[in-house]
């Protein structure tokens, strides 16, 4: 039984050798394995700008009529007292703070400390679906681990595959779908990978996940997650 096993492992670490950028996965033409050991994280900018709808409390040190909690209009901006529109879309908010203390200081304040904190995001969101007990969308406002976002969704079901979990991320236009086993990261046999905003897990089956069955049927087999290309949003 151990040289099966062996030869098995070894024929997979083969297998997937071969395909590594260089080919398609079971039926679709589109998936490749990539040559990476882990899925790309999001751009700073990505995860920590403000954006419309977000909702943040600025404080002015020692002014409390300064101070304020205010929702981000859809234009990307907001009124603050004195000083008028202030830019927020896109900026973080050590950005936004830095400019209130700037057209502050001076004419209005001798020598103002603003810190601007995020309460509410609503547009950071985390699709769980497939065999979890409360599949949607969940509010991110950080980044978390895989388990972490499986309990977001109310856990595993009774009969859901640890074996095939996916996560799929858009970068740049590039779509990556990393496929895990939710048992191998809690045995300890490789780390629980990160999850951002905008991602969207699957736990078990799924059209994607049958369409590339011929490289997670040996996913087992392996003690690292496998990364994959979807060349269809080139």
């Amino acid at each position: 039984m151990r040289i099966l096993h062996t030869s098995l492992l070894t024929a997979a670490c083969a297998f997937l050798a071969s395909c590594a950028g260089s080919g398609p996965i079971g039926t679709a033409p589109s998936i490749e394995v990539a040559e990476l050991s882990a899925l790309p994280a999001p751009s700073l900018e990505e995860t920590s700008v403000i954006r419309p709808q977000d909702s943040v409390r600025i404080s002015v040190l020692g002014f409390p009529d300064l101070s304020r909690e205010l929702v981000i209009a859809n234009s990307g901006t907001f009124q603050f007292p004195l000083i008028g529109v202030i830019q927020a879309d896109g900026r973080t908010p050590l950005a936004i703070s830095q400019d209130i203390a700037t057209r502050l200081r001076g004419d209005y304040v001798v020598n103002p400390e603003v810190t601007v904190d995020v309460i509410e995001q609503p547009g950071r969101l985390v699709t769980v679906g497939g065999e979890v007990n409360r599949p949607g969308m969940h509010s991110a406002l950080r980044s978390m681990s895989l388990l972490e976002a499986v309990a977001l969704g109310g856990g595993t079901g009774d009969t859901a595959k640890l074996s095939e979990v996916l996560i799929f991320r858009t970068i740049d236009g590039q779509r990556y779908i990393g496929v895990y086993d939710l048992g191998a990261i809690q045995r300890g046999n490789y780390a629980d990978p990160q999850v951002y905003p905008g991602d969207i897990i699957q736990v078990g089956d799924s059209p994607t996940l049958r369409r590339i069955q011929a490289v997670t049927g040996l996913a087992p087999l392996v003690t690292t997650p496998l990364i994959l290309l979807d060349r269809v949003l080139r």
